[in-house]
């Protein structure tokens, strides 16, 4: 399968995917019914947006470039969204995964610092993938500005932050919602495993519009013909990558499940200043019981 190919059969994919996604009434109900501000959700590649598109969610993509990332999220002066999860594939990093498992974050370790994730989003999103036929992990994940192609490379990165894969946008994402003050979370699949090497023709095979540029490509292959024989399991692994993809955005629903967070992180944060409140009164109780004994 050439990229071409694969490109076109994750356009196609996409059609089909709109008929299932809208099965779910329940959410498209409350978004059509509510006020709320919709998810932000960043991806890297055009077939990525598409996928993520829908009632609930507004999209950013920056053809797997995080400066231009960086630009356009600066560029919100406001963000109204209620929250940013970061959605697309990325590379494997732990020995044991294969194409097609899927990482929900519990934080993205980018070269400056580590970008909490928000627990309760992260584990709403965990819950609604939990039916997912791939198998589905919480744990870390790592942002770059630059790919990492070699097996050798995973290591290391894998060694020096634990994470379990590798992308280019989480931690500019994070960092957005972080000065913003707003949850944070991502979902990522894995395409290409760790064992691994990807050709360098992956640096600039995506055009600034996320699709893929053939001249890029070509151009690539033509300086480097031996990556040719690369592309075959290229192909089957991006193919695999997105069928999973397909499916976590077909179980995640309208808005990504998100419609009334707002509503739960006000319960939770009651919740814990309620507790906060009670653990002084009834500290100052055991303490005077404990003096008048």
């Amino acid at each position: 399968m050439t990229l071409l190919q694969l490109q076109d059969h994750q356009v196609d994919a996409v059609g089909q995917l709109e008929s299932l996604r809208y099965r779910y009434q329940p959410d498209a109900i409350a978004w059509a019914g509510s006020q709320v501000q919709p998810v932000l959700v960043v991806t890297g590649m055009a077939a990525e947006a598409r996928l993520a598109a829908g009632p609930g969610v507004i999209t950013v993509m920056a053809g797997g470039n995080p400066a231009r990332l960086r630009s356009l999220l600066r560029a919100r002066l406001q963000p109204n969204c209620r929250a940013v999860i970061s959605i697309g594939i990325a590379g494997g990093l732990d020995p044991s995964l294969v194409p097609g498992d899927v990482i929900v974050a519990t934080g993205v370790a980018a070269p400056d610092r580590r970008h909490a994730a928000s627990s309760i989003v992260a584990h709403r999103l965990a819950a609604r993938l939990s039916d997912h036929p791939k198998r589905e992990i919480m744990a870390d994940v790592a942002g770059v500005d630059r790919a990492v192609v070699s097996p050798a490379a995973k290591r290391a990165l894998r060694s020096a932050t634990g994470a379990l894969a590798v992308d280019m946008e989480s931690h500019v994402a994070a960092a957005f919602a972080a000065r913003h003050g707003l949850p944070f979370a991502a979902v990522r699949v894995v395409c290409d495993p760790a064992h691994r090497g990807l050709p360098d023709l992956v640096g600039t095979a995506l055009r600034p519009d996320g699709e893929v540029s053939l001249c890029g490509v070509f151009r690539s292959l033509w300086q480097s013909p031996m990556q040719l024989f690369a592309m075959p399991r290229l192909a089957r692994d991006a193919a695999e990558g997105f069928r999973a993809l397909r499916r976590c955005r077909d179980l995640l629903g309208h808005g990504f499940g998100m419609h009334d967070l707002g509503e739960l992180l006000g319960e939770v944060e009651a919740a814990v200043t309620a507790y906060s409140v009670a653990t002084p009164a009834d500290d100052s109780h055991v303490t005077a019981s404990a003096r008048a004994s």
